[in-house]
């Protein structure tokens, strides 16, 4: 027994001596990023100027800010008996009548550790609060969703949509304005200045959808074809700088803007009622359910809507329906950081365990893990980017993460580890008539069990760099390939475009 143990101890540090001595896998880079050696970056353009766009100026405050450690003005403890829902709101309520600071902030709300069982809904409405726990595990802040509807524990949103300021809308004059394009030019850019928030208007045409093949999704039940009216993109930037006619704008055009297609327009706009700076912070939240299959309990932990500069860090979902995290289409510059989504109870269909879903835009999903889910990294319908997903993790998932529907502009799916499918692809009669699922949809060093990555028939590509796992056709033939490139070749550098675009912005 002795010999044979020496033995194979001999065997194992001989194998290890072998694999040392063995080259590395050898670096390679994409044709369309060059990592030059002061860490900055070329972007290899096509034959119209089209590159891989930044997606470093997402998040809070597009990384320029970090997140702030908020000082408390306020803590709770749970109910001794009973629910904990009115003292929470209530110390919401009490803050949100405090007089925010020069940051912005009223100030954070802690809750201590222990169990708050929430009857219904918890609601913040006002700027500048932070709801704190003391941990996002079951000994930690423990909130416990009591309702028997499809609620969202936590309900952050203001009131209002967007504006436009009336006669402050001109055109886009450039007749092909390429994507990660910072600047174009305008009829006349008289009445902008530096700072101005602004809509880039990029109008869906009938012609659009024609070359798209979009008016005629093969018909089942329910199947609608895409009307241009349904289609029009307003993408919120601000203005960098101003350069005769000449506007520059603080993030990238992500869908290439084009005269054939009605080009593009921008205008002025207000967002009354929007909120900012909000923060939910090491919680561990949980749903009562009934069965595994059960409906008729609490939807999402968090959503976020019609809210800027927010962030959601250290939060643990569990027994949801849908989702730990939720960000509506008014949700603009939210991070989310290193949250979990694990065991949800429902049906397994549509609708239902979207785990980190995104309808905004310029929101960052970073080091977040889902188990159990469908959709675990998912945009929904006529999403304006950029957005992204960096270093996440799925595990036994039950659908693709990806784009799901009806065409999202502009986002990185960066390091994503699952032992499912990422898809980017016609999706065809699913649901009401998906169709084509996105534009600018960018594949960077994921590991998947399979994947479709496809090219729509108009305005634009789709990449898949470094990819590790299968290839497949996905659920049409004959749409045409993304550009793929190093699909199961290890050592691509950057290893992680986001990260290596804001190292490239000294970030």
């Amino acid at each position: 027994m002795k010999f044979n143990i020496a033995r194979q101890t001999m065997a194992f540090l001989l194998a290890i001596v072998i694999l040392s001595f063995q080259s590395p896998s050898p670096y390679w880079e994409s044709k369309f990023i060059r990592v030059n050696k002061d860490g900055s970056l070329k972007y290899i353009p096509d034959e119209k100027g089209n590159i891989i766009p930044d997606f470093s100026r997402v998040g809070y405050y597009g990384a320029d800010k970090d997140i702030p450690r908020v000082a408390v003005v306020k803590t709770i403890e749970p109910a001794a008996n009973g629910t904990s829902e009115a003292i929470i709101q209530a110390a919401i309520d009490e803050v949100s009548k405090k007089m925010p600071g020069k940051d912005g902030f009223r100030g954070a709300i802690l809750l201590k550790k222990g169990i708050y069982k929430i009857p219904e809904e918890i609601h913040v409405g006002a700027s500048g609060i932070v709801l704190r726990g003391e941990g996002d595990n079951i000994n930690g802040t423990r909130l416990i969703a009591l309702s028997k509807k499809q609620v969202s524990l936590i309900h952050v949103s203001g009131k209002g949509n967007i504006t436009e300021i009336k006669r402050t809308r001109v055109k886009v004059t450039d007749e092909y304005v390429p994507v990660g394009s910072f600047s174009f030019n305008v009829a006349s850019a008289s009445s902008f200045t530096k700072g101005d928030r602004i809509i880039v208007f990029r109008p869906g045409t009938e012609q659009w959808i024609k070359d798209l093949q979009m008016d005629k999704i093969e018909e089942r039940d329910g199947t609608k074809q895409w009307q241009a009216g349904e289609y029009d993109f307003r993408f919120e930037r601000v203005i960098t700088k101003i350069e005769g006619n000449k506007i520059f704008i603080d993030n990238p055009v992500v869908m290439a803007m084009e005269t054939k297609y009605g080009g593009a327009e921008i205008y002025k706009y207000s967002f009354d009622g929007r909120i900012s700076h909000v923060g939910i912070e090491n919680l561990y939240c949980e749903s009562e359910f009934e069965s595994d299959t059960a409906e008729n309990h609490a939807w999402n932990a968090i959503t976020f809507d019609k809210i800027e500069q927010g962030w959601i860090l250290n939060v643990t979902a569990r027994y949801f329906g849908n989702s730990c995290v939720n960000l509506e289409s008014g949700a603009k510059n939210i991070s989310v950081f290193a949250s979990n989504c694990f065991d949800h109870k429902s049906i397994i269909t549509g609708g239902r365990r979207y785990s980190f879903n995104n309808t905004g835009q310029l929101n960052l999903f970073i080091n977040c893990h889902a188990s159990d889910g469908r959709h675990d990294f998912v945009t929904g319908a006529r999403v304006c980017g950029p957005n992204v997903f960096y270093n996440c993790t799925a595990q036994t998932t039950h659908a693709d993460i990806g784009p799901h529907h009806r065409w999202t502009m502009g986002t990185l799916y960066d390091n994503i580890v699952t032992d499912g499918e990422i898809n980017v692809q016609d999706r065809g009669n699913w649901g009401s008539g998906h169709g084509w699922a996105g534009v600018t949809q960018v594949v960077w060093n994921c590991t998947v069990k399979r994947a479709a990555i496809q090219n729509p028939w108009t305005s634009g590509v789709n990449y898949c760099i470094g990819l590790k796992g299968g290839k497949y056709e996905g659920r049409l033939k004959g749409r045409p390939d993304a550009e793929w490139e190093g699909q199961n070749q290890e050592g691509l550098e950057p290893g992680s475009l986001y990260m290596a675009q804001l190292k490239a912005r000294g970030k």
